[in-house]
């Protein structure tokens, strides 16, 4: 039986990583994981199914009516649509923080108000697909097992608002997918610039996980 051996020795010595609303995660050596085609896909078929009986009283206990054979095999159909595109996206996040925690030794993530985010109607379907709870569970567990260290940088850090050459904080909108400094000119993408920041954050604002 083959024992599998922890890397001792990591490529990478420390990254920031940008957990976005475009990419799953953009880290700092220019890397971005991105979730799968097969994810939208998979919504895109889960939406129809629900749509096309969003009209039908499949059950109602108040009414009498019981589940009949159709509605059964509706909520079938419709759980097993749920756990494939549940499985698209464990799958993915699984696959990318293992390979962040065998290249790298120190991950830098930033401290993300996640259900204060999910409460944002406009961040809320993002926030899910790409499951920041999730790759950050994984990352910090994950620890042990590839001998890794998972920091945490403080949420009021301003990795998307400053300009990863000169510093300069700026006013962002969520619509502005690139970085244009106002200060030196210096543009890069948002998510890269901030995954950056996040690398080159100053110690006192970073925390072990």
């Amino acid at each position: 039986m083959s024992i599998h051996i922890p890397p001792i020795y990591h490529p990478i010595e420390k990254v920031g990583v940008d957990l976005g609303v475009k990419c799953l995660a953009t880290v700092s050596d220019g890397t971005c994981y991105a979730m799968p085609t097969t994810t939208k896909r998979a919504k895109t078929k889960l939406s129809k199914l629900q749509w096309r009986n969003r009209n039908k009283i499949l059950v109602n206990k108040k009414l009498g009516i019981k589940a009949s054979q159709k509605a059964r095999k509706y909520y079938i159909k419709l759980a097993r649509n749920y756990a494939k595109l549940s499985n698209i996206r464990r799958d993915t996040t699984q696959k990318m923080t293992t390979d962040l925690s065998r290249r790298v030794y120190c991950i830098r993530i930033e401290d993300l108000n996640v259900s204060g985010m999910i409460a944002n109607h406009k961040l809320a379907r993002a926030v899910s697909d790409n499951c920041f709870y999730e790759v950050r569970r994984q990352l910090i567990y994950k620890q042990a097992h590839y001998g890794t260290k998972v920091e945490i940088v403080d949420r009021w850090f301003p990795s998307s608002k400053m300009c990863s050459v000169c510093g300069h904080i700026q006013a962002m909108k969520l619509s502005d997918r690139m970085f244009r400094c106002q200060k030196c000119n210096h543009t890069l993408d948002r998510d890269e610039n901030a995954s950056i920041n996040l690398e080159n954050a100053p110690d006192k604002l970073v925390r072990s996980a």
